[in-house]
C-alpha cells in the first residue's frame, strides 16, 4: 500500500469578502476584545513538559504586568463568547492560568488554559491566525460530521474551542498496543467512517497526530468517535490519497485492526452508511451548506496546478468527468457533495 505524505509547506490564504459575508450571516464573525497579534507581545517563555518529562514543543508565556490584566480579562470574555454567548456572569469563578505558544509547525497557535477556582476544573481554547482553509474546514466539519464546532472570527484572528479526546498516536501506544481496547471492531468501524467523511469533504493530512479518539461508555459496550482537530489542510493538496487517512503510515495500528476484523463487504457497508448519513446532514442543514458552497467555489484556497491534478484523480476515481470542469478546490468539494446526494 502506497503511503501518503505531504511534501511542501501549505500556503495560507486570506478570508475573502464572500466568506466574511457568510460568517456574519451565520453568527461566526464578531468583534473580539483581543487579537492574535496582541498575544505576540510576550517577554519570555518557559518550556512545557508532559507528565513523562518530555518536551511538548509548547512554551508557557510571560507577559509584562502592564499587559497581563488586559490580556486575562479579554481572554475570559472570549471564553464567555465561546461557551455562553458572551454572558460574563457565568465567568465569575474563572481565571486564566496560562497562555501557551506552540513552536512546532507553521501556524504557531496560542493555547489558553482556563481554570474554575472553585473546583480546579480546567478547559482550553485556541487563538490562531484566520486562514481561509482552516475556516472552511471548521465549517464543513460542523455541517457534515456528527460533531458540532464552536469558533468565531474577527479580522485575522480565529478562536477555536478545545476538542477533547485522546490524541490518536497516544491512543495507539497507550490503549491499542497494551490491549486496553474493549471492542476493536467498533474502533475499526469508526475509522472507516472517519476515512469516508474526510474523503467526501476533502479534509487532508489526517494522520494520528491530527485527530483525537473520544471514548464513551455505552450501556452494553464502548463507543468510539474519531474527531479531527487540525483543519489546515482543507482542500489544498493535489493527490486524493492525502484526503484518505487509510494511506498514512502513522495510522497503521488502526488499519491493521480493520484488516484483521473486517471483510471488504463489511467495509463497503460502513462506507455506504456514512455517505447516507452525510447526505442526511446536508439536507438537515437546509440552505446553509449551499450558502457556504456559493463562496467556496469562488475562493482561491489552493494552487491551480493542484486543483487540476486533484480534479483529474477524482474524475478517474468516480468515473465522472464533471470534476474536469472544476476550476477551484471549492468546486471540487461541491461536485463531490452533488455526486453523494445523487447516490443517496
Amino acid at each position: 500500500m502506497q503511503m501518503a505524505r505531504i511534501k511542501e509547506k501549505k500556503i495560507p490564504f486570506e478570508i475573502s469578502t464572500g466568506l466574511r459575508r457568510y460568517l456574519k450571516m451565520y453568527g461566526r464573525e464578531m468583534e473580539l476584545p483581543i487579537q492574535y497579534s496582541d498575544l505576540l507581545r510576550y517577554n519570555n517563555g518557559i518550556t512545557l513538559y508532559d507528565k513523562h518529562g518530555e518536551d511538548t514543543l509548547w512554551i508557557s508565556l510571560i507577559y509584562s504586568q502592564d499587559d497581563l490584566n488586559h490580556i486575562n480579562e479579554s481572554l475570559k470574555q472570549i471564553y464567555a463568547i465561546l461557551k455562553a454567548n458572551g454572558d460574563m456572569s457565568v465567568m465569575q469563578h474563572l481565571y486564566i492560568e496560562r497562555v501557551d505558544l506552540c513552536l512546532y509547525g507553521n501556524t504557531q497557535p496560542f493555547r489558553v488554559r482556563v481554570v474554575n477556582k472553585i473546583n480546579d476544573n480546567w478547559d482550553y481554547f485556541y487563538i490562531k491566525h484566520a486562514d481561509a482553509s482552516r475556516v472552511y474546514g471548521l465549517e464543513l466539519e460542523h455541517l457534515l460530521s456528527p460533531n458540532r464546532i464552536s469558533y468565531v472570527v474577527d479580522q485575522n484572528t480565529l478562536i477555536e474551542e478545545h476538542i477533547a479526546g485522546i490524541p490518536g498516536a497516544e491512543f495507539f501506544e497507550s490503549y491499542l498496543k497494551s490491549g486496553r481496547v474493549e471492542n476493536r471492531t467498533r474502533l475499526a468501524k469508526e475509522f472507516v467512517k472517519f476515512n469516508e467523511r474526510c474523503f467526501v469533504r476533502l479534509l487532508g493530512d489526517m494522520h494520528s497526530s491530527n485527530y483525537v479518539i473520544d471514548i464513551t461508555p455505552d450501556f452494553e459496550d464502548i463507543h468510539y468517535r474519531i474527531r479531527a482537530i487540525d483543519f489546515d489542510q482543507q482542500s489544498y493538496e493535489p493527490r486524493k490519497s492525502i484526503y484518505m487517512p487509510q494511506y498514512f503510515k502513522q495510522n497503521m495500528p488502526i488499519i491493521e485492526v480493520g484488516l484483521q476484523l473486517m471483510t471488504p463487504e463489511t467495509v463497503r457497508q460502513y462506507q455506504k452508511e456514512e455517505r447516507a448519513m452525510i447526505a442526511s446532514r446536508i439536507r438537515y442543514s437546509g440552505q446553509q451548506i449551499w450558502d457556504l458552497m456559493k463562496y467556496m467555489v469562488k475562493a482561491q484556497i489552493s494552487q491551480p496546478q493542484y486543483v487540476k491534478q486533484l480534479a483529474e484523480e477524482l474524475a478517474n476515481h468516480y468515473k465522472d468527468k464533471r470534476f474536469l470542469n472544476c476550476a477551484t478546490m471549492g468546486a471540487i468539494v461541491k461536485c463531490s457533495l452533488d455526486i453523494l446526494l445523487e447516490n443517496n
